[in-house]
């Protein structure tokens, strides 16, 4: 008899994870949930989540509850009659009556390497602070937040070029891979989970587009990861004029100049930005109102003689030490 599963998912991270079970020969995906659709984009557009898309296209049977804390909830999970719940980025913290649901519980898929990274902006983080590896694990839900105990685990290698959406599908076709394996493993008894050191457990911080400002106090090698990992949301963005200005993609220039943060040059036929300690290359930008274009064409349209400086999220840009 095939393995009975509700999924729990709604981003586009989650639907490699749903495929490959639903694909598994020993595995009934009984049901979709996923978060109610969404208006979005200049129209206010109702946006079905990517999940949804996907379950649909594979035939499954979806829902989309406003939320699991009501008992009207509860019940329509326990007439599943569910062998386990698995959980992908679905977006909501499940309470104990819905953990203790499914006969083997619920597991819950993560893209770090817990305890490391725990919270809702694991991936970003990982470019952020310039990690050498970040990976996928998969752990036995509890109450608390990404806490539970760790089932299974696989690291990659990072080389500094990811961005937050690159890196991202990467590890949501890891965890499609790992997935399969892992639940009937799981649910035969053949896997002894592993409980997570408190003690080196970090927490993320939520991204907020407001978070993506730019100050160019930093060191340049700092913005240039941040540019990477808001890539391609929240974005890194910075103001000239009163106008917001998206840094789309940059590249690290270790040149130093005796010029104010955050001021514009061209040099060498190349966009430089000044930093804290450093320079930042621009390579593609999004002015206000405008599609994505080279920084050197987007240089070129700006008028007047002194070279365009950039604000700074701490206020002015400071002048060099």
């Amino acid at each position: 008899m095939a393995l009975r599963i509700v999924f729990f998912g709604s981003p586009q991270f989650a639907v490699p994870s749903l495929e490959a079970l639903a694909n598994h020969a020993r595995v009934s995906v009984d049901l979709v949930v996923t978060q109610p659709d969404r208006r979005a984009g200049r129209g206010r557009d109702l946006v079905a989540p990517p999940v949804k898309v996907a379950a649909d296209a594979s035939g499954i049977p979806i829902w989309q509850p406003d939320s699991l804390r009501t008992e009207e909830a509860r019940e329509r999970l326990r007439t599943t009659h569910a062998d386990l719940f698995v959980v992908v980025a679905y977006g909501e913290l499940f309470q104990r009556a819905v953990l203790a649901i499914p006969t083997h519980g619920c597991l819950n898929v993560h893209p770090s390497l817990l305890p490391r990274y725990r919270g809702s902006a694991p991936i970003q983080t990982a470019i952020l602070n310039g990690d050498r590896e970040t990976g996928v694990s998969i752990i036995q839900m509890v109450r608390r937040l990404d806490a539970g105990p760790i089932v299974a685990q696989r690291q990659i290698a990072l080389d500094g070029t990811e961005t937050g959406g690159s890196l991202s599908d990467t590890l949501a076709k890891l965890a499609g891979q790992m997935l399969p394996d892992v639940v009937l493993g799981w649910t035969a008894g053949r896997i002894e989970p592993r409980p997570q050191d408190d003690e080196r457990a970090t927490v993320t911080r939520e991204l907020t587009k407001a978070g993506g400002e730019i100050d160019w106090q930093d060191e340049a090698g700092a913005i240039e990861r941040q540019v990477r990992a808001y890539q391609p949301w929240p974005t890194s963005w910075t103001m000239l004029g009163g106008k917001r200005v998206v840094i789309d993609r940059a590249e690290l220039d270790r040149r130093e100049f005796r010029l104010p943060f955050g001021t514009v040059i061209s040099e060498d036929r190349a966009v430089l930005v000044t930093c804290g300690t450093g320079s930042l290359r621009l390579l593609e930008v999004r002015p206000e109102g405008k599609r994505a274009m080279p920084a050197r064409d987007w240089l070129r349209g700006l008028h007047g003689p002194d070279a365009p400086r950039f604000e700074s999220a701490k206020g002015k840009s400071g002048e060099p030490g």
